[in-house]
């Protein structure tokens, strides 16, 4: 794996140390005769599938870590170990510190009704249950009377905007308003950790946009600790603070968005990024230089801006701009000279 670049310096609520997925008879011997040297083509050899091979990495609260990958590159698989649907082969996961393969049943059933939530791309949803009884029906199965169940399913549908369709049942839905619900239900028993995989996957371009806006709005305001499975590169750039990009099981580059369109690890990981519009992906902060006090500007951007949304302001302005950070009180941090800018929309 290279390039995993940690976006914080706190203790991590996901750790995953040397996590190894193989699937066939004596998968585990052979990998120990291996030595930790797992080739694909050999192990495929001996009747065995490499699904995730040496993965290390780590989430910290509130970020969101896109694993992104073709069909086949074990990006589910991954999440498949670390949510503990199937077991590694051999590797440590750590759930807020907790050694996560050391759980009986019984810890990893509360553990996943009182930590984690996850949403598939098949929306599971009961068919003979309206909307608000989906949403409420795993706050039931723990315990919750059905007045407070019933409460707080209502909560979710106005938090995802399905206010109105509360009655509805899901063959009355929509595709995203059926994925909605799902996410709602989801969301409902208060997770921490938020497991998506393929979430948006079959619904229509229209309609993906929209459950990415409505993904990011949701995110902004309860800064769930997410892990998000995709096979589309756009979708990474959109929603990730962070990508890991995998191929044959093997994590190839894990960083920022920005720093893998400017600085992919590896050829496979190049591919990627040949063809992305860098101006709609890459922000002010991934281009600018050094704060230097003696820089004598009144203009200001921040930092986080999008380097699309704001070109036409920067190429007219002709003069350095301040970079600053708005979650700090607009504290400077960079400086910005647009011929960068220019460097980025035109490659000059």
């Amino acid at each position: 794996m290279l390039n995993d670049t940690s976006t914080s310096n706190g203790n991590p609520v996901i750790k995953c140390e040397s996590v190894y997925k193989i699937f066939g008879n004596n998968a585990k011997k052979i990998l120990e005769n291996s030595n930790g040297q797992v080739s694909a083509k050999d192990f495929q050899k001996a009747g065995c599938i490499v699904g995730v091979n040496n993965a290390t990495f780590e989430i910290h609260k509130g970020e969101m870590l896109v694993v992104m990958g073709l069909s086949g590159s074990g990006k589910s698989t991954l999440l498949r170990c670390i949510s503990r649907l199937t077991d590694p082969t051999a590797g440590n996961i750590f759930i807020d510190g907790e050694d996560l393969l050391k759980m009986n049943s019984k810890q990893l059933i509360e553990l996943r009704r009182n930590k984690m939530g996850m949403v598939f791309q098949s929306f599971a949803l009961l068919p003979h249950k309206t909307v608000l009884e989906n949403i409420a029906f795993p706050l039931l199965i723990k315990g919750m009377s059905t007045a407070d169940s019933i409460g707080k399913a209502m909560e979710m549908v106005e938090l995802v905007g399905l206010k109105g369709r509360e009655n509805y049942f899901p063959r009355e839905l929509s595709g995203g308003q059926q994925q909605r619900v799902g996410i709602a239900r989801s969301l409902a028993v208060e997770p921490d950790i938020w497991f998506l995989d393929e979430p948006f996957s079959a619904l229509d371009p229209l309609i993906r946009k929209e459950m990415q806006d409505e993904f990011l709005r949701l995110q902004d305001s309860l800064h769930k600790t997410i892990m998000f499975v995709t096979h589309d590169f756009d979708e990474a750039l959109r929603l990730a603070d962070r990508i890991a990009i995998m191929k044959d099981g093997i994590i190839e580059q894990l960083d920022t968005p920005d720093n893998i369109v400017l600085n992919p690890a590896t050829e496979y990981v190049k591919k990627f990024t040949e063809d992305v519009p860098r101006e709609k992906v890459l922000k002010i902060e991934s281009i600018m230089d050094d704060y230097d006090q003696s820089t004598n500007t009144k203009n200001s951007i921040s930092k986080d801006a999008i380097i699309e949304s704001v070109a036409e302001s920067i190429l007219e302005s002709k003069e350095n701009l301040l970079v600053v950070d708005k979650n700090l009180n607009n504290k400077p941090v960079g400086i910005l000279n647009p011929s960068k800018v220019i460097k980025v929309l035109f490659g000059k």
